[in-house]
């Protein structure tokens, strides 16, 4: 073990070496029992009330066998897509953030997640259910969605390669053209149809299996694997692209591998549980501010989304008087710590 930086040895095992950094090894510790946590919590709340202690003893294996259907058949599905969903929004925005360089950029507020509901919103008004029905045709639709728009926005922001404050802007006019072609088609569908869509924007677990947990934990799983690959790549690119280019990043190449690892983590998300408003964009912020780092470390920003989704389905599910979608709390939490970081911007730039 070589010390090259006072506090930060490197850590090697063969061809693979890294920077040990004790802040951010135990923010992720912490993050993860936060989630176990959440996850037992969330869990144990139902018409059979469950301990934590007993959920994470079931979880581990114990129980009865009516603790394990209750939780295992139930109720920790709900709670996996949720996991899942939170992890994969909150990786998909460290990647954005980092490659921009800007706080702001976000699959929500750049219109992929827009580009993913105004799919399945066509779908379900232009009675496209009818044809592929709704449990497929509303995915896929959703994920073809959320990639075109993605390559549009990319194609729109090339100029000889990628600018970060460009890729922003057109995003965000993407995002404005998308949400308008929805509310649009909303207003001319049919009002059942509309309702349906209406749910299906907000976001929400309700009615999640292990046919929607599983498919998205092996979709998080490949997609994820590929982004941490390229964290040495990432991590060059938040230095700025003369820089990257004299660590020997292959510039280009990397922005988009890891733009498109980007985008079809918020696709995938939106697929499974629709757009939960402002988890990409909060999530890696909040990491940031917690370990303290350069750039949103992507593991902990992925940890962080799930415990703000698990969180957000427990308080929507037992807190409030009235069962509402997860995505309708995310949004309540990630519109204010918009405008917070939006004001902190302005008075720091007025300085």
């Amino acid at each position: 073990m070589t010390t090259l930086v006072p506090g930060r040895p490197r850590v090697g095992w063969g061809l693979l070496t890294m920077v040990w950094r004790p802040r951010l090894v135990t923010v992720g510790v912490g993050l993860l029992v936060l989630v176990f946590l959440l996850v037992c919590l969330n869990v144990g709340q139902g018409d059979y009330p469950i301990s934590v202690p007993e959920v994470a003893k079931v979880i581990l294996g114990g129980g009865t066998d009516a603790e394990h259907f209750i939780v295992w058949e139930l109720r920790l599905p709900r709670s996996v897509v949720g996991l899942v969903v939170g992890a994969g929004f909150g990786m998909s925005g460290a990647i954005w953030q980092s490659i921009t360089r800007n706080p702001l950029a976000s699959p929500d507020l750049l219109g992929i997640t827009a580009g993913a509901g105004a799919g399945a919103v066509a779908v379900i008004i232009l009675g496209g259910t009818a044809f592929v029905g709704g449990a497929v045709g509303v995915p896929v639709a959703a994920m073809v969605g959320g990639l075109l728009t993605g390559a549009m926005i990319y194609l729109l922001a090339w100029r000889r390669g990628i600018e970060g404050f460009r890729l922003v802007l057109i995003g965000v006019a993407v995002n404005g053209i998308l949400l308008a072609l929805t509310n649009w088609m909303l207003v001319v569908g049919e009002i059942w149809d509309a309702q349906e869509a209406t749910v299906w924007l907000n976001g929400s677990l309700n009615g999640r299996d292990w046919g929607d947990a599983l498919p998205a934990a092996i979709a998080l799983g490949i997609i994820g694997a590929v982004a941490l690959v390229s964290t040495f790549q990432l991590s060059a690119l938040k230095l700025g692209d003369d820089t990257a280019r004299a660590l020997g990043v292959r510039v280009q190449l990397s922005q988009a591998v890891l733009l498109v690892a980007s985008v079809l983590l918020a696709a995938m998300c939106v697929t499974a549980a629709g757009p939960i408003g402002f988890v990409a964009f909060v999530a890696p912020q909040v990491t940031l501010r917690i370990a303290r780092t350069p750039g949103p470390p992507l593991l902990a920003s992925a940890l962080t989304g799930a415990a703000l989704v698990v969180g957000s389905d427990y308080v929507a599910r037992v807190l409030l008087p009235v069962e509402l979608p997860v995505g309708i709390v995310t949004t309540a939490v990630g519109g204010p710590f918009l405008m917070y970081l939006i004001v902190r911007t302005n008075r720091r730039l007025s300085r």
